[in-house]
């Protein structure tokens, strides 16, 4: 199949699990995760309806920024950051998906402090508590999420995870059903910045609808798009 027709059959599949969960479709948004893609191909996801693209690696975000292949489509970090790499990130996404400790959050404040600007972020829960994962404790959640709500150059949009490897189909619904409980108490206790907090980013390539139906505004899709990923080649866009 084509990338045109990945992308319209993921689409597709994530309409029916939104309509299955008595949702609306236009409630979840396709982020098309472009890890080691080329500019030309993101630029064909995109002629073909993708509308936010998510990076994993500065690098490559860098590059392809350069080679405006993102035009057209929102930008959002999605990978792991380091507080080094903040300054080439702040400003030049729309959001930052992946933040996991209060001294990111601290770094990303500053930069956007000095341009002047509000950065997007969302909260990553270690939902499954794995140690080969980043990402805060559900119980560290609360703090974390207070503390970014008083910072005047964040705005808190909501909460992102990734759950463990499933090993059966439907073994992850119970980790996405946590988010979403973790989602709306997040919702509920941040009053000033309830308005804000709208985003629930959970599922990829192999249990995206699942997400869906436990509640997702945002899926992180990669493989179902594109195919097996290419490896890393050092001149790539």
């Amino acid at each position: 199949m084509s990338l045109a027709e990945n992308i319209q059959m993921v689409k597709e599949k994530i309409a029916r699990a939104a309509l299955e969960a008595g949702r609306a479709p236009e409630e979840i948004t396709l982020v098309a995760a472009t890890k080691v893609q080329s500019s030309q191909t993101i630029r064909e996801a995109i002629a073909a309806g993708i509308t936010v693209c998510g990076e994993n690696r500065v690098q490559e975000m860098t590059a392809h920024l350069d080679d405006d292949a993102y035009a057209g489509a929102r930008l959002h970090f999605i990978g792991h950051l380091q507080t080094n790499k903040v300054r080439q990130v702040v400003g030049r996404v729309d959001m930052i998906e992946s933040v996991d400790s209060p001294r990111l959050l601290q770094a990303i404040e500053a930069q956007a402090d000095k341009l002047r600007l509000v950065q997007d972020i969302l909260l990553e829960v270690n939902v499954g508590g794995e140690a080969s994962k980043s990402g805060i404790s559900p119980e560290e959640l609360p703090q974390l999420a207070a503390q970014a709500a008083a910072l005047p150059h964040i705005r808190l949009r909501g909460l992102m995870a990734i759950p463990p490897a499933a090993c059966n189909p439907g073994d992850n619904r119970k980790f996405f059903a946590q988010m979403r409980h973790l989602f709306v108490d997040i919702r509920t206790t941040m009053q000033d910045n309830r308005a804000c907090v709208d985003c629930l980013s959970m599922g990829m390539s192999g249990d995206f609808e699942d997400a869906v139906r436990e509640g997702a505004t945002l899926v992180r899709v990669g493989t179902a798009l594109f195919g097996p990923r290419p490896p890393m080649s050092p001149g790539r866009p």
